[in-house]
């Protein structure tokens, strides 16, 4: 494929317009034609950004299932519960699929998802963007090289951040389980992903879970709060103060992630800031939310032939998404904290310092993660122009795997059960046959 990669955006907002970014970069390559969003400053804002014609903007996605094929691609980037019906539709209509995480909220979506994409022989890159990361990429390298021989425990942390957490599971999105879904699969199924990823042909068969929600309730209010930060007495003493984490931003110029999420109907400044915080959701005291989902928990793995593996999640901590691993094998240990990568050889007892260089260009996509989003992109749209779908990392089997265990997890934290995992055949129908997590 010379000309560039013809791509439709579902859904508008922070992934939506992120990803998209790659257009504007590289318009040789990629350019968006149509958009669907029921937002009108959304869709308005994203049609403006990339030129496309009024007959291509859409309020509802269905409609543009309505037209004969006229696109390559289509971006999903519509809520987490709203993933499935519209992937399987364009699955079904031929267009290859870049699907932001989570794939749904069910197991049986998510198999759904698969099953319709490979029916159709379309491409489906799930947004697992830690899985592009030059870094990260560089720790399964590293791995498959048998710089520190058999892998014997991945000890994974992910520190969400204490504003990051209140802005998103506590006031924002993804706070309700019934709204949105759990913690573990909204917010790490990138990072089980990249433990099941790390263990290699090797089956998870054992898993448990624990994770409560802390602190974030009505016991622990400050006597004397209100119930919205910006009239609140008590405000100034607050780190998860509202006016803190939106007001004080956008008045030092601040108007991207997390400000930008807040003002739904138009660009953020102080006048809608302020209004926001007055009255929409992200305003409220974080101590009288309607959050139920977990802001710690853990997860232990056991793989076949002894690996295992602990994972946690953590809302209260100074960095932000910054993960951290250990990986101890049998002739070494991999170190990674977020910036750089060492390995301890035992043999020689001497220290190698790793890092990897990046193409991503500058401020692309959403803080914390640009350089994983632009490779995520670039992956996606040259694996559609060449019809390579070997350049995807995140595809469709293995990403389904990793899913299935983190349901399986969070089964465990909500039963209180160990669970031992044994592997089935659930793809008798296709070429690809991949094992399935299900409970003996």
């Amino acid at each position: 494929m010379t000309s560039p990669v013809r791509v439709i955006v579902v859904g508008a907002g922070c992934r939506g317009a992120g990803y998209s970014q790659f257009a504007s970069i590289h318009p040789e390559q990629m350019k968006v034609i149509a958009v669907a969003d029921p937002r009108k400053f959304a869709r308005t804002k994203l049609q403006e950004q990339h030129e496309i014609a009024d007959e291509n903007v859409y309020e509802d996605w269905p409609r543009i299932l309505d037209r004969d094929k006229f696109a390559d691609a289509v971006l999903i980037c519509t809520p987490d519960r709203l993933h499935k019906e519209p992937a399987v539709a364009f699955a079904k209509k031929g267009y290859h699929i870049l699907l932001e995480k989570p794939m749904a909220t069910s197991a049986e979506d998510c198999t759904a998802i698969v099953e319709a994409c490979i029916q159709s022989g379309v491409m489906l890159s799930v947004g697992h963007v830690l899985r592009y990361d030059p870094l990260i990429h560089m720790i399964k390298e590293l791995i498959d090289a048998g710089v520190v021989g058999d892998v014997i425990h991945i000890q994974h942390l992910e520190p969400v951040g204490f504003y990051h957490f209140a802005h998103s599971f506590v006031r924002g999105n993804w706070r309700n389980e019934a709204e949105s879904t759990f913690a573990l699969l909204a917010k790490s199924c990138h990072d089980i992903d990249l433990i099941h990823h790390w263990a290699g042909a090797r089956r998870c068969v054992t898993v448990s879970s624990f994770g409560s929600v802390s602190h974030f309730n009505k016991e622990n209010k400050p006597a004397g709060s209100a119930d919205r930060c910006i009239n609140c007495p008590v405000e100034r003493d607050c780190p998860y103060s509202a006016c803190k984490i939106y007001l004080d931003r956008v008045k030092l110029g601040h108007t991207g992630w997390p400000v930008s999420v807040i003002c739904q109907n138009s660009l953020p400044d102080i006048e809608s800031v302020t209004e926001a915080l007055k009255t929409g959701p992200y305003g409220r005291c974080v101590y009288e939310c309607d959050n139920d989902v977990c802001s710690n928990q853990v997860v232990n793995m056991e793989f076949e032939g002894g690996l295992t593996a602990a994972f946690s999640m953590v809302a209260f901590t100074e960095e932000i998404c910054m993960r951290k691993t250990t990986i101890y094998g049998s002739r070494g240990e991999l170190s990674y904290d977020g910036h750089e990568i060492r390995v301890f050889d035992f043999l020689t007892q001497r220290t190698t310092e790793h890092t990897a260089s990046s193409k991503a260009h500058k401020n692309f996509g959403i803080a914390g993660h640009g350089d994983a989003d632009y490779h995520l992109m670039d992956a996606f749209i040259s694996a559609v122009a060449n019809n390579d779908p070997s350049l995807i990392r995140s595809g469709p089997e293995d990403t389904l795997l990793s899913h299935l265990l983190v349901f399986e997890a969070e089964r465990s934290r909500l039963e209180g059960v160990i669970l031992w995992l044994t592997p089935t055949t659930d793809w008798d129908n296709q070429s690809a046959h991949q094992e399935r997590l299900t409970l003996q």
